[in-house]
């Protein structure tokens, strides 16, 4: 006899021993050595191909107290050799039989156990395909679950997304469609796994309008907000072309229906309601469950207000401005992150909540709330300081958006707040040149106090100013000055000294004491230091016979990366005619100053 033959043999033989030794014995019994023995010659079985013989005792009738008692230790040997096995092959079959016979059969508690445990020691690679294929023994042995089953069900759900949360979310059409490690089609599994623990509860609110076992509800809810942090607030979600059925997009339509199934969708859209969250001692753990939360809701409101998910259950009797306002502190969450996913939701979400009003109806006492001050310098800082460019174009339109909303006070209140917390040029540049429409609007179209007298004067004292007097790095804040110029220019040509709509005129010499004569003077200083720049790397060149010479240099106090000669001169000429520019401008804006002035006394000679 082949000694492969004699080893299986052996291992049936042990097996088979061990069980007719405990068929004698009562459930009680059964001693430490003999779950050991079991286990030990159960494995051989698997190991050496044998799971039909397994199989076959697991079946018989005779056997039935002793796998209750000892049949969960077979849970880690099984799904090894599932794994290892192909999937047509006869004796994978066998293994999926035997797992579908220890749900059915085991003490539902030790199983449990045993499942969890396999799930939690999972590698990551593996960890997708291990809890799909213990998904349904898992359902199964937890409905069974008469004691603790609330807390068994949210310990499950919690332990499957703890494990899962740590692989990277398919992002792109192409990694979506692979789906390397199931994590797609994980997710969904999930979903359908929860849905008979939903149902119960469903059934039991239905029975009683004052539903008292809010245990399980509590773990259904807990989980419905994990899945929102992950993977849904990381995930793509807008329609794929190509892709049929969205994975991501089916998963949070059913983590929807979950939470209006257990009748916590609309609180917690509208009354934040964060669920029982546990009290910790320790203050950095509670601040973990503040984020994570208030992660989950911002997500949830991208859900319902861009995706429309859920929305047919939604209350249309909420105004815009209204909507906004709920929205703010979700919109504040995901722009303060630097992820593309994040950073782009919080985008999209501002934007649809937006587009809901008309311009010109935000009333400026929604400035009063923190959050409609902190998302504007928000907005900015991706403006400013993100690095993918599609995100930085679509947040300037969403600010000028959010600026065309306002009433005229609340745009003028705006503009005072962002020119005093940018600390950017381009922003502030910006941010002037809609002074100018605005004013112009005012003197053209309809007269408004607030872009017209003296709280235009005010304004003014934030906009014709240099923020260093002469010594101000003119390069830098170019855009700024030219702006600044151009709108004093405009004041001065279309606002007459005898009307003075605008009160420029009354604080001329206020501004050519803080702006224009300092100004000139930071020219001066600014064209003599680049000139002697340029006389000096040109003699450097002459010297070092080379034009490919490699140094570096300073402009607007950053050192910009090694250049040649060549490239240095470009950068400083470059300078120069930026300043030669906002010279040019600056002259003219004295002459409309002078001839004005002159036309004035002409008159009253």
């Amino acid at each position: 006899m082949p000694e492969e033959q004699n080893q299986t043999i052996m291992a049936v033989d042990e097996l088979q021993a061990i069980i007719q030794r405990c068929q004698i014995l009562e459930e009680a019994d059964f001693k430490g050595e003999d779950f050991n023995l079991f286990q030990v010659a159960g494995q051989k079985c698997l190991e050496d191909g044998y799971a039909a013989q397994l199989l076959e005792v697991i079946q018989n009738e005779k056997n039935k107290v002793i796998i209750k008692s000892m049949g969960w230790n077979l849970i880690c040997p099984l799904v090894r050799c599932i794994f290892m096995y192909k999937q047509e092959d006869d004796k994978r079959e066998h293994c999926l039989k035997i797992l579908h016979q220890l749900a059915q059969l085991c003490n539902p508690k030790e199983l449990f156990l045993g499942l969890l445990e396999q799930i939690e020691q999972t590698s990551a690679e593996q960890v997708c395909q291990t809890v799909m294929l213990l998904l349904q023994p898992l359902q199964t042995v937890l409905l069974k679950l008469q004691n603790k089953k609330a807390y068994s069900v949210g310990l499950s759900l919690a332990m499957i997304m703890n494990q899962l949360t740590p692989l990277p979310v398919p992002y792109t059409k192409q990694q979506i469609q692979e789906d390397k490690l199931g994590l797609c089609q994980c997710c969904n599994a999930v979903v359908d796994f929860a849905k008979p623990f939903v149902n119960e509860v469903v059934k039991n609110m239905e029975k009683s309008s004052e539903y008292n076992d809010m245990e399980l509800k509590e773990e259904l809810l807990k989980f419905c907000m994990k899945s929102l942090k992950y993977p849904l607030l990381t995930a793509q979600l807008e329609q794929v072309e190509g892709i049929e059925e969205h994975p991501f997009r089916h998963f949070a339509i059913e983590i929807i229906n979950i939470l209006w199934d257990i009748r916590e969708l609309i609180p917690l859209v509208f009354l934040h309601r964060k669920g029982k969250s546990p009290h910790w001692e320790n203050q950095e753990f509670a601040d973990i469950e503040r984020k994570n939360s208030a992660d989950s809701l911002a997500c949830l409101s991208y859900l319902m207000f861009v995706q429309h998910f859920g929305i047919d259950c939604f209350p249309m009797v909420f105004s815009p401005s209204y909507l906004l306002q709920c929205n703010m502190m979700h919109i504040e969450v995901l722009l303060k992150r630097t992820e593309e996913s994040m950073l782009s939701k919080g985008l999209d979400l501002f934007e649809s909540c937006l587009l809901r009003m008309e311009d010109n109806s935000l009333l400026h006492q929604y400035l009063e709330f923190r959050d409609f001050i902190n998302v504007p310098q928000d907005l900015v800082k991706v403006m400013t300081l993100c690095p993918i460019e599609h995100l930085r174009k679509k947040s300037l339109n969403i600010l000028q958006l959010f600026i065309d909303k306002f009433d005229a006070e609340g745009k003028y209140t705006l503009f005072r707040c962002l020119l005093k917390t940018s600390n950017h040029a381009g922003v502030e540049g910006y941010i002037i040149k809609n002074i100018k429409d605005q004013i112009h609007l005012s003197l053209t179209a309809c007269d408004n106090i607030w872009f017209t007298g003296h709280h235009l004067i005010s304004l003014l004292d934030l906009v014709l100013l240099l923020p260093e007097g002469a010594e101000t790095d003119l390069l830098q804040n170019s855009d700024r000055i030219m702006a600044s110029l151009n709108l004093l220019r405009y004041l001065i040509i279309k606002d007459s000294e005898s009307d003075n709509q605008t009160g420029v005129w009354t604080t001329l010499a206020k501004i050519e004491q803080n702006f224009l004569k300092p100004l000139h003077v930071g020219l001066n200083m600014s064209k003599a230091h680049y000139e002697a720049e340029i006389k000096n790397k040109k003699e450097n060149r002459r010297e070092a016979h080379s034009s490919n010479t490699v140094c570096s240099v300073t402009v607007s106090g950053e050192k910009m990366p090694a250049m040649t000669t060549e490239m240095q001169l470009q950068v400083l000429h470059s300078a120069l005619f930026t300043f030669d520019l906002i010279e040019s401008v600056l002259a003219r804006v004295e002459e409309l100053i002078e001839v004005k002035i002159k036309a004035v006394m002409d008159e009253n000679s």
